[in-house]
């Protein structure tokens, strides 16, 4: 059941994302379409290319796929006013898709017996996949590459996962809320990882 709520959650807040994107870009209808689905799935068709799991894998997931095109229409028919808001909820919906991805990334893994390297990899790669590839098709410069604090937090999840220390649906739902209000807190108070520029001569 927390798989499922997780799954539901992550597909409706980046399929949703994808869109947006997609529309700032003005792309056609077509393309808001795709990159919707792309942003949804992308992560896991990437998570299960590396575990082993065959991408067709994917084509089970139905229900889903029906959820994302029904969150891609309603945003595509969403009056265009309302839209120009989306700057200050589109992050919400991102770190969201983010969140539930990342957990549901991990528990498949863990449900696979795979060590904790792997599974944190599939926690980041389930978590960052979509909107990696969501950002290139719009060209755009990934989140996952900015100074800004992203991927660490896809991390963490797969760390709490892996070591057991997140398993029961209250503790995996608490995970859930507090990867969330770390992502916001993140880019609300533009917390950064460390850089380093090279100097042009």
């Amino acid at each position: 059941m927390t798989w499922d709520v997780l799954s539901m959650i992550g597909t409706i807040a980046f399929a949703v994302s994808g869109a947006i994107v997609a529309m700032e870009e003005e792309y056609d209808i077509f393309g808001v379409y795709i990159l919707g689905i792309v942003t949804a799935f992308g992560g896991g068709a990437i998570r299960n290319l590396l575990i082993g799991v065959p991408v067709s894998a994917l084509w089970d997931q139905g229900l889903f796929f029906q959820i994302a095109l029904l969150s891609i229409t309603a945003v595509f028919l969403f009056p265009s006013n309302l839209l120009k808001h989306w700057q200050k909820w589109g992050n919400l919906f991102d770190a969201i898709g983010l969140s539930a991805f990342a957990i549901q990334g991990g528990i498949y893994a863990v449900k696979m017996d795979l060590p904790l390297s792997a599974v944190i990899v599939a926690s980041v790669l389930t978590g960052i996949g979509g909107g990696i590839i969501r950002d290139l098709l719009a060209g755009r410069k990934p989140i996952v590459l900015r100074a800004e604090i992203y991927a660490l937090w896809a991390i963490l999840t797969g760390l709490f996962l892996g070591l057991g220390i997140a398993e029961q649906p209250l503790e995996l739902y608490s995970l859930f809320v507090i990867v969330t209000v770390l992502r916001v807190l993140s880019y609300t108070f533009n917390w950064k990882l460390p850089i380093r520029k090279l100097e042009a001569n």
